[in-house]
Parts: C-alpha cells; structure tokens; sequence
C-alpha cells in the first residue's frame, strides 16, 4: 500500500544518526543522502527524512506514530537501546509484550531527536 515515509526533521545530522543506529540494529542499511533528505531502503519499502522544503521549523504530528519491523524481542530491545543512545527518548511503557492471542505484540516506543514517535515491533510466529 505505501511506497514510502517521510518525517520532518530540523537538524538532519542528528536525525541521520539517530535513525542510522535505530534501523541499522533492524538490518537496514545507513541513510543514503539526497540533497536535503536521507532515504533507508528496505524490502518492506523506504523511509525517509528531509528538512522541510517549505523553509519553516518541521513539527510533530500529534498522534502520528512511525511503526518500523524487527524479528525478534532481542532486535526491538536491541533498537531500542540504540535510539536512546542517539538522541531518543522512550515513551509509554517500558519494551514488553503487549495484547493477546493472536494480537500479542512485543513493543517499544520512543521520540526521535525531534519528537517524532517511533514504534519497534515484533510479531511472534503464530502458536501450532
């Protein structure tokens, strides 16, 4: 369904290497610069971040949540802890499982450098 997302951002480096360490620990290679932008491609589509175009400050959507794939507990931690370390803050409750039965979840949340919020998540296989 998507092709791509895109967040604002107001200082580029810092949210290169805020994302950078964040999807790096997911297996996504670093952010490939265009111009006034960073793009992360991954089999499951690209994201990306930019300075906005029209010269103004970039601001947070509220209630806006970039969701990014992990294949294990051990990788949301792992990103987590990354994110954290590059600028992030956590939010919500601490990385654990959340839901049940089939919905069962394991999630971490936290705000990027701008305050974006950034979900990790991973699916556990479906119980034979």
């Amino acid at each position: 369904m998507f092709s791509h997302v895109m967040v604002g951002v107001n200082d580029l480096e810092q949210s290169r290497k805020f994302y950078d360490a964040v999807l790096g620990e997911l297996g996504i290679p670093a952010g490939v610069a265009n111009r006034n932008r960073f793009f992360w491609r991954g089999a499951a589509g690209t994201f990306a971040i930019t300075t906005p175009i029209n010269g103004e400050p970039a601001a947070v959507g509220n209630g806006t949540t970039v969701g990014f794939g992990a294949t294990s507990e051990d990788l949301v931690n792992r990103a987590h802890a990354a994110g954290v370390a590059h600028g992030g803050v956590t939010c919500e409750d601490p990385p654990g499982f959340r839901g049940e039965g089939p919905a069962r979840l394991y999630l971490a949340y936290l705000r990027d450098p701008d305050g974006h919020k950034v979900c990790l998540a991973f699916r556990p296989p479906k119980s034979a």
